[in-house]
């Protein structure tokens, strides 16, 4: 099995906009997949960390990235696939309620 970090984008108005059946099938297929080995969870404020040329820490508060959707959330999947954890995504709940997920393939570090 290969290992997938997804982040998902999305913003309360989206999810509001969504009909309540749908986010709840959303959420119930997000609670399977965290059954099946998933880690997930809800992004919390972002810091940004720079050590250049090992010469000391600097912090910032705040993204490095900005996006038309806010970062809503993670998760660390396993899959056989690539189309097998698109698959897995495609219903939840940042996907479903007008939101994006990414997914992305993780390789060995060398």
């Amino acid at each position: 099995m290969a290992k997938f970090l997804t982040i998902g984008y999305g913003d309360q108005a989206g999810y509001d906009r969504t009909a309540a059946a749908l986010r709840d099938r959303a959420h119930a297929h997000e609670v399977r997949l965290r059954q099946a080995g998933a880690e997930s969870g809800i992004a919390g404020a972002p810091v940004q960390v720079r050590n250049p040329d090992a010469t000391g820490v600097v912090v910032e508060q705040g993204p490095f990235l900005s996006a038309a959707l806010p970062v809503a959330g993670f998760a660390l999947i396993e899959a056989a696939s690539l189309e097998e954890a698109i698959e897995a995504v495609s219903a939840t709940p940042c996907a479903i309620a007008h939101g994006v997920v990414e997914v992305w393939p993780l390789h060995e570090s060398v």
